[in-house]
């Protein structure tokens, strides 16, 4: 069976992929206006707003991308107890996800991203966040909470925006929590501290990260691709590493082999969110009943989709069906 056919066959399965999403949960806030004069106060140009507008942000954007794939999606996390948080649970609930698993904590706000934008120029950003790890209660509080939905998922996905979700402490309880039960944990990795992540099984760095976290100089081959890995492998015992290497594509990489997977875009808009569709294809596939190589082929054409486009965009498995048949040509 070729790639379109196995895409096709999942599309046509009653059963769709459940996966549970825990990760990063924050709010995207765009102030549209327009920019004629500088203020008489300071140097800094008068915006008059036209429009504002709210979007998920974070974790968000791979959930965005799985419901767009026609995956039951259910979401954990931890946010304030303020009016973002409302907002946010709210585009969520629009979208069909469960959020039961989401916890407000009023120690913390919902971390906000708030980008005033003029034309397609991006003036200024203001963020709202705490990044201190949760407490221990909270931790458990979460843990207790995902185990029914662990049971019911097909895949477990940590999208880590080094927000202060991801204590050690967390971490490990999840990942421990899934292996019981049998799941398999795909995790897109933030900072410097991967042993938290053992016993994942599958660590999706960019080479950036990776570099960084491996304590490596630069990663420029493949040479240097696996001896950061090696690092990485010793810490975590993870059974694959997913490496993504933006126009160059991505390298799946386990501890006796790798395999290159090149780029399928021909034409390059914007990058933004591209590492969130890799992920969230990624793991669709792989809880449709695919190998982590097909599955890695098939993340490979929806990010080539996405970044045709601007800003943190969404593909369908109609529009990945397509594009492998492009590329067949």
């Amino acid at each position: 069976m070729n790639l379109k056919d196995k895409v096709q066959s999942i599309q046509a399965a009653a059963h769709k992929p459940a996966i549970l999403v825990i990760g990063d949960l924050m709010v995207d806030h765009y102030i549209w206006g327009s920019a004629t004069r500088l203020s008489p106060e300071a140097p800094v140009p008068i915006v008059n707003v036209k429009n504002e507008t709210t979007t998920l942000g974070g974790a968000g954007n791979v959930v965005q991308n799985l419901v767009s794939l026609g995956a039951k999606v259910i979401v954990a996390g931890v946010i304030g107890n303020d009016q973002a948080a409302g907002e946010l649970i709210k585009i969520l609930a629009d979208e069909g996800v469960e959020t039961d698993t989401i916890i407000r904590d009023s120690n913390r706000p919902t971390t906000v991203k708030t980008r005033v934008v003029v034309g397609s120029h991006q003036l200024v950003r203001v963020d709202r966040e705490v990044t201190d790890e949760v407490s221990e209660a909270i931790a458990n509080e979460l843990i207790s909470k995902l185990s029914n939905y662990i049971d019911s998922a097909d895949m477990v996905l940590l999208s880590d925006y080094n927000k202060g979700l991801f204590s050690p402490f967390l971490t490990q309880g999840i990942i421990r929590a899934a292996n019981a039960k049998g799941k398999k944990v795909i995790i897109d990795p933030k900072g410097l501290n991967y042993a938290k992540y053992k016993g994942a099984f599958i660590i999706k760095p960019n080479r950036k990260e990776l570099s960084e976290a491996a304590k490596t100089e630069k990663i420029n081959s493949i040479e240097s691709l696996q001896q950061a890995g090696k690092v990485i492998f010793e810490q975590t015992g993870t059974q694959y590493i997913v490496v993504t290497l933006s126009e160059e594509g991505m390298v799946i990489l386990s501890e006796q082999e790798h395999k290159s997977l090149p780029v399928k875009a021909t034409e390059v808009f914007d990058v933004t969110g591209a590492g969130d569709t890799v992920l969230a294809t990624m793991a669709y596939f792989m809880a449709g009943g695919l190998s982590i190589e097909d599955s890695c082929e098939l993340a490979n054409h929806a990010a080539a989709i996405v970044i045709r486009r601007v800003g943190s965009a969404t593909t369908t498995l109609d529009e990945i069906v397509e594009d492998i048949l492009r590329d067949e040509k």
